[in-house]
Order: structure tokens, then C-alpha cells, then sequence
């Protein structure tokens, strides 16, 4: 595994009012949000990269506000047409 060394604005720390567990455990799922938003990841690997099982990967993405599916709507009616 490769490591990343990050420096964080001691004011940022300060403001998240977080430990440097929970710091680098929030911006590991922030970048893998991010990533997998802009479809860079898919979802496993953005939830390898989060440190979290897919499921609880999925579940996360409500609360940045990130759709956990993303298909146009021609690409939803094929999926599901109507009878």
C-alpha cells in the first residue's frame, strides 16, 4: 500500500474539530467521494480508497450529496421499459 502525506492548515484542523485519526479517516472518504463523482473511480475501488466496505460506501454518498446511481434518462428507459 502507498502512503500520502498531507499538510493540513493547523486553522482547517482547528475548524473540522477533529483528531488526526478522524481527520485523515474524513478526507479519505472526501477524495473518494470526489473521485468516484467525477468518475475517476468506480464504486469499489472509491470504497477501497475510503477504507469502507462498498455498502457503507453507497451509503455515504447521500450524505455529500452525491447520486449513488447516475444514468441519463434515455439510459434509465432502457433499463426499465414500460409495458
Amino acid at each position: 500500500m502507498s502512503r500520502v502525506i498531507l499538510e493540513v492548515p493547523d486553522e482547517s484542523v482547528a475548524a473540522l474539530q477533529l483528531d488526526p485519526a478522524a481527520l485523515a479517516e474524513e478526507l479519505r472518504i472526501a477524495a473518494a467521494v470526489k473521485l468516484f463523482e467525477v468518475g475517476r473511480l468506480s464504486s469499489g475501488a472509491a470504497a477501497t480508497l475510503a477504507g469502507v466496505p462498498r455498502t457503507v460506501f453507497l451509503a455515504k454518498l447521500a450524505d455529500y450529496g452525491v447520486d449513488t446511481f447516475r444514468l441519463s434518462e434515455a439510459e434509465l428507459q432502457r433499463e426499465t421499459p414500460l409495458a
